[in-house]
């Protein structure tokens, strides 16, 4: 599975090693050492995945992810030494596919590398035997079931949640990920079962990314993001969303109070 990576990082050190596994992977790597440099190389020939530090001089990681996703959906893993869940969130949020701390471990670096780029080919795939738009214009649209999970409504038809009558704004995996959660509330999900309903929502997803799409939705949903309650992790296996006790339905939310 040979590859053009462009590697933007300002540690010429690191740099020349990562440079050196991927190539011996069978990449072809091209580097950088800034935001700027990287910009410019990416649109002077598009990669196939971009691995970029999140601090480098002139524009940083953060800055060139943002333009990335603006132009183009290339794979992007994401190098930093911050390791704050703030700062998991603000780089999912902004687009990155993954996310390594560092110092981080070369042979784990190319791993993760080698599943973006299978994802993101099976994505092209996918997007190539989708149907053309006569086709799905002409398609009947099956109704799509609301879920209602206590004072928690999902309804894939309006693409809307609520949380006690309060419309929560959210990303489409986010969305996603509280549909598919919200459809069998008890039952544990496994952040692989949950990567499958995320294909060609988020193209090149990993199970880090699931982590930071239920880290948000938490901070959107929950009363006390670290005390949830309505979306939980079963530690070892994944997450499910609660089952709703007696008298926690919709109808018996209208006197409570909006969720944080």
């Amino acid at each position: 599975m040979c590859a053009y990576v462009v590697l933007a990082d300002d540690d010429a050190k690191q740099a020349d090693l990562i440079r050196l596994y991927l190539e011996r992977e069978g990449h072809s790597v091209e580097v950088v050492h800034d935001g700027r440099a990287a910009l410019e190389q990416i649109r002077r020939r598009m990669p196939d995945l971009v691995v970029l530090d999140w601090m480098m001089p002139r524009v940083d990681g953060l800055d060139v992810c943002r333009v990335l996703r603006r132009e183009s959906d290339v794979p992007v893993l994401m190098l930093t030494a911050r390791a704050e869940e703030d700062d998991l969130l603000l780089a999912l949020d902004l687009g990155a596919d993954d996310y390594m701390t560092k110092p981080c471990s070369p042979r784990e670096l190319v791993a993760r590398v080698r599943t973006l780029l299978r994802r993101s080919r099976q994505a092209t795939a996918a997007d190539a035997r989708l149907p053309g738009p006569a086709a799905v214009e002409t398609a009947p649209h099956p109704a799509e079931p609301v879920h209602a999970v206590g004072s928690l409504v999902v309804d894939p038809g309006r693409f809307e949640i609520r949380v006690e009558g309060r419309l929560v704004d959210c990303t489409p995996g986010e969305f996603r990920v509280l549909e598919v959660l919200a459809s069998a509330p008890g039952r544990v999900f496994t952040r692989k079962q949950i990567l499958e309903h995320l294909h060609g929502i988020d193209r090149y997803v990993t199970t880090r990314t699931v982590d930071g799409h239920v880290m948000n939705l938490r901070r959107k949903i929950e009363r006390d993001p670290a005390r949830p309650e309505r979306l939980l992790t079963v530690y070892g296996v994944g997450y499910k969303a609660a089952e709703p006790t007696a008298g926690t339905g919709p109808d018996d939310a209208a006197g409570s109070p909006d969720a944080c």
